[in-house]
């Protein structure tokens, strides 16, 4: 028996835009797939065969094993500290470059686009790519790992910190205003109490965002376990390599539940009132600011080192400009497509699977509890591996080209995704749900007529923004061999043609640029 239901009312003109617009995305979605699919020579079975030699791969990795434990324990904990230290780094830039870019507090508009231009670029390059840059310009270490996490990390924290501003209700900011308080005064006293909440979750998120990122920047030589790992896969000495890939997943695990813990702790009100409450975010920051100072002793980092890497950074920068494009010619055109066609294909790949694990997931609709565990650790366990470290495997597999890191990216989607497929569907309309069970339809009718209807918008979005994701994420795939544009721009670098990489580097920041304004447009009509 077959249920339809009315969909949740909404507002004409949304309705009406939604009715053309989802299924010219779908179509324009497979012919973009199979033109990406074909350009860079990817069978549908691809995936499947990539699958089984992964399988093979990781039975010669078996039994894993980790050897000289207290250089990688050492590692480790240098991971976590770059992640800690980049991010306090990047919070501290991006308070006050916040009240720069947000409408209601920056002091003009010209220092308004200045800084919203900052964040956009901070965000639009991908953390790899800047920590290539620094380990040329500062050399091998961790400086360049936590200069290249802060750096992209203003992108995403400078735009959530501005957004909240731009949030905030003004009341409080006229009634501050009228007792004749400074500007400075004004923001701390009636702004700032409004945003904390939002950027403590920012913070918190970000951190966990860097520990994923921090342990592959050893590939290039910018610290962490990342670099004990790249030692053993180019030895080919597979058993350590697992045993290291085993102890970044129970890093990532294990921050991943703490990051969950701390939201919960500083984020929601606990039932033994405020100075509970107080008592915990005072502990809290306790432990960041003493963490903080212990990452620059554990680490060796002199402190006057955050300010004295600009000059060495500017003089290689400096000879990235002008740009040569004429050196690589059709080169750079072919690579360009192909970390596209890349980002497409794997982001198709990632769509079709992550939604029903992605339901699955969903507390609310899963079939059964064992089910719902099973989907969120499978969720949880894909999540918890960088994209990157996913690509090393694939090309070791499969060997160098772009259908290797198409499969990494397409695996890795399914982590990103269905975690937002998931907790879409936990917040939709439970009325739909109790209709279909009050006229004795089953798990499959409740899916089709009270699920999807529901959670197509959003699952579009989120789709949307996987791509973006992806596209950012495929320009450093080249790095490790898994084709695209990543590769033309490290071989540059190793060459010393600082030109030919300036030219690479914006053609990288235009596309990720132009992917993101575009995706965030389809989103914005989809409101």
């Amino acid at each position: 028996m077959t249920i339809t239901l009315e969909p949740k009312t909404e507002p004409p003109q949304t309705e009406s835009r939604r009715r053309w617009l989802l299924p010219s995305l779908g179509a324009i979605a497979v012919v973009l797939t199979l033109l990406s699919a074909g350009y860079i020579d990817f069978a549908p079975a691809a995936l499947v065969d990539g699958l089984e030699d992964v399988q093979r791969l990781l039975g010669r990795m078996l039994p894993p094993r980790v050897d000289d434990t207290g250089r990688i324990v050492s590692l480790a904990f240098d991971t976590l500290l770059m992640a800690v230290l980049g991010t306090v780094l990047a919070a501290i830039v991006s308070v006050p470059l916040a009240f720069l870019a947000a409408r209601n507090t920056t002091p003009h508009p010209i220092v308004y686009s200045v800084a919203r231009a900052i964040i956009t670029f901070c965000r639009a390059m991908p953390d790899l790519l800047f920590a290539v840059l620094f380990v040329r310009a500062l050399g091998i270490g961790v400086l360049p790992g936590i200069l290249a996490l802060a750096l992209h990390s203003i992108g995403m924290l400078g735009k959530l910190f501005a957004d909240a501003i731009e949030e905030a209700d003004g009341g409080p900011r006229e009634a501050v205003r009228a007792t004749g308080v400074g500007y400075v005064r004004e923001m701390i006293n009636a702004v700032v109490p409004q945003v904390i909440p939002a950027w403590i979750a920012a913070f918190v998120y970000r951190i966990d965002i860097n520990l994923r990122m921090s342990v592959v920047l050893g590939f290039v030589g910018a610290g962490g376990i990342g670099f004990a790992l790249q030692d053993a896969l180019r030895g080919l000495i597979y058993p350590r390599a697992l045993g290291i890939v085993l102890v970044i997943l129970a890093i990532i695990a294990a921050m991943e539940l703490a990051a969950i813990l701390l939201r919960r702790m500083l984020l929601v009100p606990s039932a033994a009132g405020p100075a509970r409450d107080r008592a915990m975010k005072m502990g809290a920051s306790a432990v960041l600011i003493v963490t903080t100072i212990a990452s620059f002793v554990v680490l060796e980092l002199d402190p006057r080192s955050l300010f004295t890497w600009i000059g060495p950074s500017i003089e290689v920068f400096g000879r990235m400009v002008p740009p040569d494009f004429s050196s690589l010619g059709a080169d750079l055109v072919d690579a360009t497509v192909q970390t596209i066609a890349i980002g497409i294909v794997a982001t198709a790949i990632g769509i079709v699977l992550s939604i029903p694990v992605g339901i699955l997931a969903a507390r609310n609709v899963t079939p059964h509890p064992v089910v719902y565990w099973l989907a969120r650790s499978w969720i949880l366990l894909v999540r918890a591996v960088p994209e990157l470290i996913l690509a090393v495997v694939f090309v070791a597999a499969l060997g160098l080209g772009p259908v290797a890191g198409t499969c990494a990216l397409a695996i890795g989607s399914v982590g990103f995704l269905g975690k937002l497929v998931a907790d879409a569907v936990e917040e939709i309309d439970s009325g739909p749900l109790e209709a279909v069970s009050s006229v004795g339809g089953g798990w499959w009718n409740k899916i089709v007529n009270a699920v999807v209807p529901q959670a197509v918008p959003s699952i579009v979005g989120s789709s949307l923004y996987l791509l973006d994701v992806n596209i950012r994420t495929s320009t450093i795939l080249g790095i490790v061999g898994a084709g695209g544009i990543g590769f033309l721009l490290f071989e540059s670098i190793r060459t010393l043609n600082f030109d030919v990489a300036g030219a690479i580097v914006l053609v990288i920041f235009v596309v990720v640029y132009a992917v993101e304004r575009i995706s965030g447009w389809i989103r914005s009509l989809l409101v």
